[in-house]
């Protein structure tokens, strides 16, 4: 889709399937929402988290950002939290079980974390994206010849390594992640071939997921 009528067509048809052909879900989702897992995802228009995971209205609570970061916790700070309070409202009180953050390839984000793009007189993407600085620090330090694309591509995962770290500082995700409760996922997708690997809870790398549905 390339302009605003492409858009609203899409509407048409969104309404169409959902609310004249069958309108049983929406009717159920109008009552409350209930979704087992929230998505931190990247704001870039390639990674869609409900089209990758071909999800339905109500699976999933998605937050996203530029580079799908999670800062540390700041109870104290006086600044604003997009991330964190949704992460609450997922966690407290809609009571997800399942934390997925989704990182990709290509991600401008950690390109201009590299130094790939020229963003240092941003008002705002700078900072944000120093978040994953850490991250940055490990990749480059270990880096011997890498290509620029082999760093982006590393520091692409490592940035989902640390976000996973960053959730655990909350207390409320901590918690839960020791009774049980809540599971954390760090998955990432790759934009040349569809491929989503995985870190699983307690792994600090990434495994290729099978693309077999199982039908």
């Amino acid at each position: 889709m390339s302009n605003i009528e492409d858009l609203t067509e899409g509407y048409r048809k969104f309404y169409k399937k959902y609310f004249v052909s069958d309108d049983k879900l929406y009717r159920e989702l109008a009552k409350g929402q209930a979704p087992k897992t929230l998505v931190i995802a990247c704001s870039d228009s390639r990674v869609d988290p409900a089209i990758i995971m071909n999800a339905k209205p109500g699976d999933i609570f998605s937050i996203r950002n530029v580079a799908n970061l999670v800062p540390p916790y700041k109870s104290n700070d006086p600044g604003l939290h997009g991330v964190s309070a949704a992460l609450e409202f997922g966690v407290c009180i809609l009571k997800v079980e399942n934390i997925v953050i989704l990182g990709h390839s290509n991600c401008a984000g950690i390109k201009a974390l590299l130094g790939g793009n020229n963003i240092e007189q941003t008002d705002f993407i700078h900072n944000w994206v120093e978040i994953a600085l850490t991250a940055k620090n490990k990749v480059v330090s270990n880096s011997t010849q890498d290509t620029e694309q082999t760093l982006q591509h590393n520091c692409e995962q490592e940035s989902i390594l640390l976000s996973l770290n960053n959730l655990m500082t909350f207390p409320w995700i901590k918690e839960k992640v020791a009774t049980g409760e809540l599971t954390l996922h760090g998955w990432y997708f790759s934009l040349h071939n569809g491929q989503l690997h995985a870190c699983n809870p307690g792994k600090d790398f990434f495994e290729k997921l099978s693309t077999s549905t199982g039908d």
